[in-house]
């Protein structure tokens, strides 16, 4: 087959991709996406994991077409924007609280995943160097397996070797810490170690690492409670919380990118409201315009943004943006997006959801070539294996995720996979009637790829 287009697709081996007739998505209807010849599928992963109310929603649509009659686009270089502030606004309400962390209070805007995690990095960088006690801080902590984004800064801080090698001389100072729950947890643990262990060696690690390194350690940067791209690994309940009273002790920023997790995937809307947790900067994107649009944001505390405070000529101004950062489109989406988050409570929504996956995949717990299946909110993940016990992967060539994906296609469902972890990932506004189809037909696909 002749692959006849231009478009070079992303994380996608261009050789293969061509010889596998992939469907032209030309139209989306609720929940389902249309290809070019009108076949339907279900949107297993929310479309990257990013829609939140399904596809032509009147409410986001309405809210953009009124936009396009005021303005589509101005900068936030010297002017202000009425709809960028509100969004603004909106994020300091919903942002995480507890009566006893400094609130995050600033907002700034970006264009994507990796944008919001750069500015949360530069902002803790030049951070340490105005603050009252000035210090040169210049190493970032970030967790083993870790994926924040493909800018220079946001590669520096992951650990997906797959994805990183390559740029490794471009890089910041880094130095890692062991993610609680690696890739093939809890299967293939370092020696030494089990299931009840490993976590408790990753936490006593990281405290002797942010001590070794006290006065240098910029920021730690995590995804809070799931490492999204690394595998959609899970992390132990309190795991979260001991990370942030570490930060605390080595007075250390912690950095929470909630780009994957955040607006309710995990049942609440922020991750890190699961254990009650505030972060000096959280990072969002994906689910903040419903997916439509693409807006990113970074908020931090009065206690960073006061170091930014200065005559013009003392140079302590953030010096970075993008041309379009705060557009007013994408925040006009973003608002009208979380008004109808909340009025249809998409939280409680996706902790339904949720049960009703857990229940329609139960049977999956008897299958030979399935490891396990793994649940934090509406974030599942079924690793398929060519044994299970004993425990036995298969091959990097067979690509068993992704022929699960492509068994998944031919049904009607669009999932993605995470080597052979394959990857239902449904927009929290889902109706759990749909639970059945996505998963009857997940099952299918692993039926189909595997053999059984």
């Amino acid at each position: 087959m002749t692959f006849d287009s231009p478009l070079w697709h992303p994380f996608t081996p261009m050789q293969a991709f061509a010889e596998e007739r992939a469907p032209v998505i030309a139209a989306g209807d609720g929940f389902e996406l249309i290809d070019t010849a009108g076949k339907r599928y279900l949107d297993g992963v929310s479309s990257l994991w990013c829609n939140v109310h399904g596809h032509r929603v009147p409410e986001l649509d309405d809210a953009i077409r009124a936009q396009l009659d005021r303005v589509a686009h101005s900068t936030l270089l010297g002017l202000r924007c009425d709809v960028a502030d509100e969004l603004a606004r909106q994020l300091v309400r919903i942002a995480p609280r507890n009566e006893t962390a400094e609130p995050l209070t600033k907002v700034f805007f970006s264009d994507s995943g990796a944008t919001c995690v750069e500015v949360a990095l530069k902002m803790a960088f030049q951070y340490h160097r105005q603050k009252a006690k000035p210090e040169k801080r210049d190493l970032f902590l970030k967790l083993s397996h870790a994926y924040h984004g493909d800018t220079v800064g946001t590669a520096s801080v992951g650990g997906i070797s797959l994805f990183h090698t390559m740029y490794g001389e471009l890089f910041y100072q880094t130095a890692a810490v062991p993610s609680p729950t690696p890739p093939g947890y809890p299967y293939a643990l370092p020696e030494g170690h089990d299931a009840d262990s490993l976590p408790r060696w990753a936490l006593a690690e990281t405290d002797r690492l942010l001590g070794e390194h006290a006065g240098q350690v910029a920021a730690l940067v995590m995804e809070p409670r799931v490492q999204g791209a690394g595998g959609l690994l899970m992390h132990p309940d309190g795991y979260l919380r001991s990370i942030r009273e570490l930060c605390t002790k080595h007075d250390v920023p912690l950095i929470a990118d909630e780009v994957a997790v955040g607006f309710g995937k995990t049942g609440r809307t922020w991750a890190c409201e699961t254990e009650g947790v505030v972060p000096d900067f959280l990072c969002t994107a994906k689910g903040l315009t419903g997916g439509y649009l693409p807006v990113a944001a970074t908020l931090t505390t009065d206690r960073i943004y006061d170091a930014f405070l200065g005559e013009p000529h003392e140079l302590r101004t953030f010096f970075h943006g993008h041309t379009f950062t705060g557009n007013a489109l994408g925040c006009a989406a973003a608002l009208a997006s979380l008004e109808k988050y909340e009025a249809d409570d998409c939280p409680a929504n996706a902790r339904a959801l949720s049960a009703a996956i857990g229940e329609r995949l139960a049977p999956l717990a008897d299958y030979p070539h399935v490891a396990a299946v793994r649940q934090c909110g509406v974030m599942t993940a079924i690793d398929l294996v060519a044994s299970r016990e004993p425990h036995r992967p298969y091959p990097p060539e067979r690509r068993m995720g992704h022929q699960a994906v492509l068994a998944a296609r031919e049904r009607g469902l669009i999932l993605r996979p995470l080597g052979d972890t394959l990857v239902l990932m449904p927009a929290v506004g889902m109706p759990v009637s749909l639970a059945d189809r996505l998963c009857e037909t997940a099952i299918a696909a692993v039926d189909a790829a595997t053999g059984v």
